[in-house]
């Protein structure tokens, strides 16, 4: 009985026990599993693992999640990126998976090229799923076991990379040989997804934005239009590659503001090429490189150059050296250093004190001007003044004759202005009164100042006072004569009248006695009778 008792008893303590150690058991591993993140890979072997349903992501190992950048940790978007990783290194195998539910096992092993070890992938279908393996080929270089500080090292740097082209503002990606998209950052994948449909997800191969892209060369720049979709707007990049090997790394700088830029400098030039064409005076924009970038018709009419000269953009020396040509400028004994004059010609112009009338053996007179322009560039007017230069020299040859004329005259004649300015003399009033208004401008020339050195000539006298006081009436005004006598003792009859516009004319002219006095042969015959 108490045998039976004790065996009863045993069995309950091992029942107990067994059952304590399955619950320990159980909380163990549910801790352990915990701690790998729930993931249902338990393996610990530290490959690459990847399991899909379709394209969708499951799930993935640590070390398999780590090949990935951080854009692409979404399940939508991992394919992708992961077939874009294996294609750099494995080419074919995105061929290659879209048979694996026909074939059930891939295996593949990476390029040979004595740099890195060799990779295997292996792929298996498995009810459904794809599962998927990268993992380091044995070889003696596998062999090598890195020490933990370059092993972080090595971590570190790759986790900056791929933050620095995950933020990168502009898109990049990698084509190979064929063209094909191999790579791409956040930024390209961004502007790619959003190019597609609701319903549709990124596939491989990678979209390209630029199907027309030339063939990427090194150091080249291509501009091309990111046509809009779904009523966005077009959108502008600066491309630049970088050959490497076996394809070409391709940045895209965003050139909106660029383009925006050039359209309103494009139109401003529009506008300035249609009000330029209506001007008679003839322009010349030169760059800051002194290119010829602008000019109007009137340039073509004034100085006869042909257009193709003129579209051909010349340089400052050459299109002065066209003008010659066509003895369009005035001709200089010295052609060399008249050449030299050029750059003097264009630092004047630069700093804006270049203006020049220009004599043609043609007859014809242009006034060049130079002007400095924003950013360096420079600006060259020519003005026909050939109608303006005949006037003038027109007008001085007929202010020329009319003191002539008045110097001719007997009398001694002053002519004032409306303002009250001595503006005309003759030789006979230089004489008489030891006056030179030629000599004598500005204030000394005023009614005022005439008017004192009159009284300084002459004996006390008012006339003088009612000169000016006549000079400056501007209602009518009648003509008057009066006398006065010189310091010398001479008489002089003093005639006031007024002319057109205001103006004032006086006449002095001696008495008769005074007169013969002033001849010799009269004061010689006097002495005689005398």
């Amino acid at each position: 009985m108490s045998f039976d008792l004790w065996q009863a008893a045993g069995l309950v303590v091992t029942g107990v026990l067994s059952a304590f150690l399955a619950v320990l058991f159980l909380a163990v591993l549910q801790r352990k599993i915990g701690r790998r993140g729930d993931s249902i890979f338990l393996e610990t072997s530290g490959n690459a693992e990847f399991l899909f349903d379709g394209k969708t992501l499951i799930d993935a190992t640590p070390p398999g999640r780590s090949l990935l950048p951080k854009a692409c940790q979404s399940n939508a978007a991992a394919w992708p990126c992961l077939i874009s990783y294996l294609e750099q290194r494995f080419p074919g195998v995105a061929l290659r998976l879209e048979t694996l539910a026909t074939d059930g096992i891939l295996v593949m092993s990476s390029a040979d090229d004595g740099k890195d070890d060799p990779l295997l992938v292996r792929a298996e279908w498995r009810g459904g799923l794809t599962r998927i393996t990268v993992v380091e080929s044995e070889s003696p270089q596998s062999a090598q076991v890195l020490d933990p500080l370059t092993r972080r090292a090595i971590r570190d740097e790759l986790d900056h990379l791929r933050r620095i082209t995950a933020k990168a503002p502009l898109p990049i990606w990698r084509e190979s040989d064929t063209g094909d998209v191999v790579w791409a950052n956040a930024r390209y994948l961004d502007i790619a997804a959003e190019r597609l449909g609701d319903e549709d997800d990124l596939t491989w191969p990678l979209p390209k934005l630029f199907p027309t892209m030339d063939p990427p060369s090194s150091g080249a720049s291509h501009r091309k239009k990111l046509v809009g979709s779904g009523g966005e707007t077009d959108r502008w990049f600066d491309l630049f590659a970088a050959q490497d090997g076996d394809g070409a790394q391709i940045y895209a700088l965003p050139a909106d503001t660029a383009v925006k830029a050039e359209e309103g400098l494009r139109a401003f030039m529009q506008t300035l090429t249609k009000t330029f064409a209506h001007l008679s005076t003839g322009l010349a924009i030169f760059d800051q490189d002194r290119k010829l970038v602008l000019f109007n018709p009137a340039l073509l009419d004034l100085t006869g150059l042909s257009p193709d000269l003129l579209t051909k953009c010349p340089n400052l020396p050459t299109f002065f050296d066209a003008l010659r040509s066509s003895s369009m400028i005035p001709e200089p004994r010295d052609y060399k250093s008249w050449r030299n004059q050029i750059t003097d010609i264009e630092e004047a112009a630069a700093n804006g004190h270049y203006e020049e009338t220009w004599s043609l053996s043609s007859g014809q007179t242009y006034r060049v001007i130079g002007r400095p322009h924003p950013n360096g560039a420079l600006a060259l007017s020519f003005e026909d003044i050939s109608t303006e230069m005949s006037q003038t020299r027109r007008y001085r040859a007929d202010l020329e004759l009319g003191q002539a004329v008045i110097d001719a005259l007997d009398p001694a004649i002053a002519v004032f202005s409306a303002m009250g300015v001595l503006v005309m003399s003759n030789a006979a009033y230089a004489q008489l009164w030891d006056h030179d208004p030629a000599i004598s401008l500005g204030a000394e020339g005023s009614v005022a100042a005439v008017c004192d050195h009159w009284r300084r000539a002459t004996a006390p006298t008012t006339i003088w006072d009612r000169v000016e006081d006549f000079a400056a009436q501007m209602s009518a005004r009648d003509a008057w004569a009066d006398e006065v006598r010189l310091l010398n003792g001479r008489l002089i009859v003093c005639h006031f009248a007024p002319l057109s516009g205001g103006a004032t004319i006086a006449t002095f002219r001696p008495t008769a006695f005074d007169e013969q006095l002033d001849d010799p042969l009269a004061v010689a015959s006097c002495k005689m009778v005398g």
